[in-house]
This record gives structure tokens, C-alpha cells and sequence, in this order.
């Protein structure tokens, strides 16, 4: 396709995307043409003439993978998917922005069909395109042989000036230049319009120069209003270069047509009627048609699809032929595909008596990995420059890195993130997004908070990423405040549709694991200490899985703690000291609120039950604990720099003083009266 020709209904096509844009927006009366009317031709170019995907099958697995980082132009990526004959019907255009449509106002994955990633907050798309990218240079050098290409897809993405101004996409072009990914293909919609106006008030950098010290190929198209034979051209060079991913820098007009083209007036606000019809009349359209969509121009996106379908049928037929030939390699990656994990993997989690010795839940989580490895290739992960402290590699794993470099190859399974946490969370997304990947990412609990964006979508999106987050507490110790995650399991808690766990032990590390690898649709955060924890009696695996469970039980308590973690071992503590003095405590360990929260109401209700108060303790903030419990003791504030056992007492974090503060509370309720309700019942 080296050669362009053009086609009768090029431009026919993409004015029709740009009136689109137009109605789609106006309708809605919210939005963003501006980008979309801009980025029409390239749009047009790449999907009638490059882009292999089967709009009938939207998961055929070796379908090139399309990324709209630039959130703005999101009635684009619907128009296109309607085009292209996706489950968008023109109701749905129509419904854009919506309650409850199919055109949400930024696209969102498993709402609406063709979506690959959830975008919005700029530059994240970015990042998720990086992972789509590793996933395919990892699944292909991984299941590939002479004859069976069967993993070649190029991961496509939009981006624009905002999302090159995000953090984000810095950390995840970096290290796609450093991987040489060259499946990636980006098209920068070089237009110099940001909300706030033109870029020169904020960006003025040399982009070209940025991207080249990355080490991407960087090529240029002046005139991306009306020069298709130089997309075209441009987008063929791309695919040619096979060791660098690829930027092309699109000069484009935003708002292409519009009275208020090539300014921030068209950014973000639908265009005014007179102006809509003003376009169509340029175009040849008819002015006073909404939603006009030329036959021609459906046929033409018509005979893209069709393309994509017979190439997938040409797949399943080479994939049927590997079979034959590669029966073990296609069992695997058939299964993988499917999203199903090994049958009895889980038989792999080590178990824990309290003879065992006391170790870090990092290194319990360390064991975890060592064990389920070898027999989960689905798993891949890696850390933030922290790898010594997260203790994340499992011994005899080879890094993913370009065989050039002589560090690793494409099918090694450990990714050196370099310390760029937030890329590395949104990469982690696009892995898990591609299909055949369970990635784990890991760095300290604080250093989670600089990736808050990529945990949020990976929430949203229903993305199975696995964070290792080791130095959970003030347990970390000479490290400091700085270093002190006192805030972040209250917001890590708040996320919607997220598991964060704290296990207490090794048992309740696996089942930490086990959960984790088996919710497939939710990311979860092990909340793992650097201090050594004992295994605690009653601890097990199927116990610990439930979110919370009765560690020590007795009968007519006259109290309850309910502790995770590193202080359920003081709190255990603190109740064998009260038993001496003839006081009776219950202690329920909670290493998952989320999970707890989905037992049934029964369960719940035995757990932490009425008839005596309810004392949580935890070395981190008490925000959300008076859900579970009477009275809280943690941490009014920030975390202190010493030795652990040092500053754990002087937060009165030790046996002796939950003892007495256990004691208060005691006298405080029976002073007071009156059945003591479980906090549950209040809250439900």
C-alpha cells in the first residue's frame, strides 16, 4: 500500500465525518468538533486503507488496536465505529452524552463496542497504547514460528498537544523508545489549541526533538487538512520501521470548515446552527439535514470492514493450521486468549502454620510469585526501579527487552519500569487490556499515589492490574513521613470496583493472591509490609479469602478488635494480655474491606457482631474504620522517622497500650448502657 491512489469518495467521506462532528455535538450541545473535524482526513486515510479489524467479531485477537488518547475528539472514535458498522446504531450517535447511551462523553471500554481502552484524562490513552504495544511484541515473540505470524498487529493511537503535556505519556514514550516498539504507531494532531487557546501561552517545546531523544522515529506531514497522499505516505514509513516506535506530526486546522476554525472557540463548544449549516454548504451537503450520511460513504467503510472480516478469517485458518502444528503452543495461547488461568494453579499458593517462621508479607509475597510462576505465563510484571525491595522477580525470569540490548528479549516476562510509577500503571492497563495478560506492577505504598490516575481507569475499565505495594506502614521506619503512606489505603479504599488488601500473614498473603488472580474484571493493591510478621493461629487460606474472618473467637466478649495487616499480630497481643486480667476480646482480622463487603449479610453480621463494642487498629489513618467498628486507633497524623518498633510505640501502636485503650473503651460502653449494636446494622 506504498503507493496511494485516490479514491471518488475520499473527500465525500470526510466531510461526512466532519458534519458528523458537527451534528453529534450540537445535539448534544457538549463536546468537543474541534479535533474531530480536524482529524477527519487521517481518520479517513488509516481506516479505509490500513486499520485490520472485523467490526462483526470487535475481539478477534490479532486486530490492529486503535487508542483516541485525545479524549476531545471522542465523537471521532464513535463516528468511526458507526461507520465501520459497529453495534453503534446513528440512535446512538444521536444519544451522545446521554444517561445510559452508548456514547458516553469520553469512550469507555466494555460499554461500548470497538472500545479498546477507556480515555479522557489526557495523555493515559497515550500510556495504554504503550501496553497494547509490549502485549503484542511479548504474545508474538512468545507464540510466533516460521510460517505462523500469528501476533503482528500495530497498536494506532490519536494523541494531542494536552496529552503530550501530561506526565504520563513522557514516562510511557520513554521507555516505548528504550523498547524500540515498532508496532506503535502515534499521529499527533499538531492543531496548537489547548482550552486555554493557542499552545504558545504553555507549550512551546520542540516535540520532534523530545520524541527523537527518546528514540522514535519522528516524521512530519505539513498539510493534514487535505494532503492524503502524505498520511498515506507517512503511515506506510511507519509501518516499515521495525525497531523504533513511530510520532507523526500532523499539521492540522481544528474545526476544519467552521467559521471559528483554527481557534480555542471551537475546542470545546458545539458550533452555533448557522455555523453547522454554513459547513454542510461548503461540503455540497444539505444544510438543513442533521446526521446526513452520503451512501457512498457507508459503502466505502462498508468494503473496510469486509477486509477486516476476511483477514480474520484468514487467521482462524492459520490459526487452525498452528494447531496441527504447535498443539501444546496453541492450547496455551488459546486459553490465554479465553482469559482462563491453568486449571489448579491456585494448588501452588503456599500455606502456613504458625511454626513457620516470621517473615515481611513482601517476601510472603515474593514466595507467592516464586511459586504460581511457573506454571502461570500469563503473568507479567515488573517495578519501578524498586525491584530489591519489592522483591517482584522471581528467580530464572528473563526481562522483556529489545534483543539488541543483550538485557533480555521480547518473551522474557519482567518489565524494568524505571521509576516512571504513573506510565507504568497506565502501561499495565493497556497489557491487561490486550488480552492473554495478568500484569503485576510494583513500588511502596506512598509511591502508588503518583499513579492515582492510571488506578482510577484501571477501575473504571475493569482492568485485572496487580499492584505489589511493599513499606506499607510506619513499619518502614527510618525512611520517614516522607515515605509513610498514612493517607493512601483511605483513598485506595474509596475507588470503586478495587481490592486492597493488607494480609497479616502468609496465609492471608496467598489468599490475597488467590482473589486477586481470579477477579478478573478488578485491580487490586497488596498492601505489603517491610517488617516481619508471625503466622498467626486460625489464619487459612479460604478463611482469609472471604475479606475477614474471626481470628481469635470466645464466648460473651466484652469486646472486639478489628485490626489488618502488620497490627493484627499487636493486636493479638493486646487481647492476651487483657485475657490474664480475666477481660475477654474477640479479634477479626479485615486484610480486604471490598471483599468483606460482598459475603452475605449473615456472614457479616457473625463477624462483627452485636453484644460488645468494636475497637479497629491500624498504623495509617482511621478514615473508614467506623464502618466496621465503635472506636478507631490509628494515626492522627503524619508518621515519624526511627526504628519501627520505636515509632510504633511512640504512637502507642503496642500491646500494652491497645490493652489500655481497650480498657477505656470497655468502661465507656458499659458506662453508657444499653445494647451495643454491630456497626453494620447502622450502616446497612
Amino acid at each position: 500500500m506504498s503507493q496511494f491512489t485516490p479514491e471518488p469518495t475520499d473527500n465525500t467521506s470526510i466531510a461526512t465525518i466532519r458534519t458528523l462532528a458537527a451534528d453529534v455535538v450540537g445535539k448534544a450541545n457538549s463536546g468537543h468538533p474541534g479535533a474531530p473535524m480536524g482529524m477527519a482526513p487521517v481518520s479517513h486515510v488509516l481506516f479505509t486503507r490500513f486499520f485490520n479489524a472485523n467490526p462483526k467479531n470487535s475481539k478477534w485477537f490479532n486486530r490492529d488496536r486503535f487508542v483516541l488518547s485525545n479524549g476531545h475528539a471522542c465523537a471521532l472514535q464513535y463516528i468511526l465505529l458507526h461507520l465501520l458498522g459497529y453495534k453503534l446504531s446513528m440512535d446512538d450517535l444521536k444519544a451522545f452524552r446521554q444517561l445510559d447511551s452508548l456514547t458516553p462523553g469520553h469512550p469507555e471500554a466494555h460499554h461500548t463496542d470497538g472500545i479498546e481502552v477507556t480515555t479522557g484524562p489526557l495523555g493515559q490513552g497515550f500510556a495504554n497504547g504503550v501496553g497494547l504495544a509490549m502485549a503484542q511484541a511479548h504474545l508474538g515473540a512468545v507464540y510466533n514460528r516460521p510460517r505462523f505470524d500469528l501476533i503482528n498487529n500495530y497498536t494506532y493511537v490519536f494523541t494531542g498537544d494536552g496529552c503530550l503535556m501530561e506526565g504520563v505519556a513522557s514516562e510511557a514514550a520513554s521507555l516505548a523508545g528504550h523498547l524500540q516498539l515498532g508496532n506503535l504507531i502515534v499521529i499527533y494532531d499538531d492543531n496548537h489549541i489547548s482550552i486555554d487557546g493557542d499552545t504558545a501561552v504553555a507549550f512551546t517545546e520542540s516535540v520532534e526533538q523530545r520524541f527523537l531523544s527518546y528514540g522514535w522515529q519522528v516524521l512530519h506531514v505539513n498539510d493534514g487538512d487535505h494532503d492524503l497522499a502524505a498520511i498515506n505516505g507517512a503511515i506506510v514509513a511507519a509501518r516499515a520501521e521495525k525497531n523504533k516506535p513511530t510520532i507523526i506530526c500532523l499539521k492540522t486546522t481544528i474545526g476544519y470548515g467552521s467559521k471559528q476554525q483554527g481557534t480555542h472557540g471551537v475546542h470545546g463548544s458545539p458550533l452555533k446552527a448557522d455555523d453547522i449549516q454554513s459547513l454542510k454548504s461548503k461540503f455540497g451537503f444539505p444544510p438543513d439535514q442533521k446526521f446526513y450520511v452520503p451512501k457512498e460513504t457507508y459503502d466505502t467503510y462498508h468494503a473496510a470492514a469486509l477486509r477486516g472480516a476476511k483477514l480474520e478469517s484468514q487467521w482462524n485458518s492459520l490459526l487452525a493450521e498452528y494447531a496441527k502444528a504447535y498443539p501444546k503452543e496453541h492450547a496455551e495461547l488459546t486459553r490465554r486468549i479465553s482469559g482462563k488461568l491453568p486449571e489448579g494453579w491456585e494448588q501452588n499458593l503456599p500455606v502456613y502454620t504458625p511454626a513457620d517462621p516470621a517473615q515481611a508479607s513482601r517476601k510472603l509475597s515474593e514466595l507467592v510469585l516464586t511459586a504460581i510462576t511457573p506454571t502461570l505465563p500469563d503473568l507479567m510484571g515488573g517495578s519501578a526501579d524498586l525491584t530489591g525491595s519489592n522483591l517482584t522477580k522471581v528467580k530464572g525470569t528473563v526481562d522483556f527487552q529489545p534483543p539488541s540490548t543483550g538485557l533480555g528479549n521480547y518473551a522474557g516476562t519482567y518489565i524494568r519500569y524505571g521509576v516512571r510509577e504513573h506510565g507504568m500503571g497506565a502501561i499495565a492497563n493497556g497489557l491487561h487490556a490486550y488480552g492473554g495478560i495478568v500484569p503485576f506492577v510494583a513500588t511502596f505504598l506512598n509511591f502508588v499515589s503518583y499513579a492515582a490516575g492510571a488506578v482510577r481507569l484501571s477501575a473504571l475499565s475493569k482492568h485485572q492490574v496487580i499492584w505489589v505495594a511493599t513499606h506499607d506502614s510506619i513499619g518502614l521506619g527510618e525512611d520517614g513521613p516522607t515515605h509513610q503512606p498514612i493517607e493512601t489505603a483511605v483513598h485506595l479504599r474509596a475507588i470503586p470496583n478495587l481490592d486492597f488488601w493488607r494480609p497479616a500473614d502468609g496465609n492471608e498473603t496467598s489468599a490475597a493472591y488467590l482473589v486477586a488472580l481470579k477477579s478478573t474484571q478488578t485491580p487490586s493493591v497488596l498492601s505489603l509490609s517491610r517488617q516481619n510478621l508471625p503466622n498467626l493461629e486460625g489464619s487459612t487460606i479460604e478463611r482469609a479469602a472471604r475479606g475477614g474472618y474471626v481470628l481469635y473467637e470466645v464466648a460473651n466478649e466484652d469486646m472486639t478488635i478489628v485490626s489488618s495487616g502488620s497490627e493484627v499480630p499487636i493486636a493479638l497481643e493486646a487481647a492476651s494480655l487483657l485475657k490474664k486480667e480475666g477481660i475477654n476480646v474477640r479479634l477479626v482480622s479485615l486484610p480486604c474491606w471490598s471483599v468483606f463487603d460482598k459475603q452475605d449479610e449473615q456472614y457479616r453480621l457473625s463477624v462483627l457482631r452485636s453484644g460488645a463494642p468494636i475497637l479497629s487498629l491500624e498504623a495509617l489513618a482511621t478514615t473508614g474504620w467506623q464502618k466496621y467498628s465503635h472506636e478507631q486507633y490509628g494515626l492522627p497524623a503524619w508518621g515519624a522517622s526511627g526504628p519501627y518498633l520505636k515509632v510504633y510505640e511512640k504512637f502507642g501502636i503496642t500491646g500494652p497500650n491497645i490493652a489500655v485503650i481497650s480498657k477505656k473503651v470497655i468502661a465507656f460502653y458499659k458506662q453508657k448502657g444499653g445494647q451495643v449494636v454491630s456497626p453494620l446494622i447502622k450502616a446497612l
